[in-house]
């Protein structure tokens, strides 16, 4: 989607836009003249997203927003219209690893916090979404994993959570596909943000593991996958619903 003055009359909601993934897309997204509403718990990097938004010169707000309740969901998506009357791109990318164990050892209060954070959060987005976007149409990422795509051990609550999003995506996509809204789900591999940062516990033996393993030999970047996903949500991708886009150097093709 290059600059342009159709691109300036839209406006995006990223979820999660404290950082990572989040981070990377409101920048992209603001560096195309679209508008940015940008929601997270945490409100210091929020704001920090934000400022770097307006640095580029692009419009943007923080909205601090708990994507695990309805009700703060609901306010997100009203603040969101409130400031810039109407919403046409989503990108549900807000999520957490949990604890790591085995199915056996997976606490239920593990099970039910990742499974509310990761996977109902995206259902309540686009619930509280989709009502602003079927006038005049839209498109929304959600955002999910490779871990979507294949699975992993010690990770059950994640990866379980991961393949409801690329359910709930493709259900979603056909329900809407003759309203013109898309909906896609983008499945990064290992990307270089915070998140890979507390799986090593910042040991760069455990980081060059990763980046071994992934076949192009390095970890991603968060504007890798932002740029995906601003293609996703981009006109040149007006024939593109119900896919799950791996951004991952290879790693699912192995």
């Amino acid at each position: 989607m290059t600059t342009s003055t159709h691109a300036r009359d839209k406006v995006a909601l990223v979820t999660g836009g404290a950082s990572g993934i989040g981070r990377a897309t409101a920048e992209a997204f603001a560096a195309r003249g679209i508008a940015v509403a940008v929601a997270d718990l945490d409100v210091a990097g929020g704001e920090e997203t934000v400022a770097l938004v307006h640095k580029l010169g692009g419009r943007g707000i923080f909205i601090r927003t708990d994507v695990s309740s309805s009700v703060s969901v609901h306010t997100m998506v009203e603040r969101t219209i409130a400031e810039y009357g109407r919403l046409d791109i989503a990108f549900n990318n807000a999520g957490i690893e949990g604890e790591s164990g085995s199915v056996l050892d997976c606490s239920e209060a593990n099970w039910d916090r990742v499974l509310t954070v990761n996977l109902k959060s995206v259902w309540l987005c686009m619930k509280h979404e989709i009502p602003h976007m079927l006038h005049a149409g839209g498109a929304i990422v959600n955002c999910a994993s490779i871990a979507g795509l294949v699975g992993f051990r010690n990770l059950p609550a994640y990866v379980a959570s991961k393949h409801g999003i690329i359910g709930l995506t493709r259900a979603a996509s056909l329900e809407l596909a003759r309203s013109n809204i898309r909906v896609n789900a983008v499945c990064p591999g290992v990307i270089q943000t915070p998140m890979i940062d507390r799986a090593t516990h910042g040991d760069p033996a455990q980081r060059a593991g990763y980046a071994a393993a992934e076949p192009v030999g390095r970890l991603g970047g968060a504007f890798e996958v932002a740029d995906a996903v601003v293609w996703l949500c981009s006109p040149n991708a007006s024939f593109v619903t119900g896919i799950a886009l791996p951004v991952d150097g290879g790693w699912v093709a192995q």
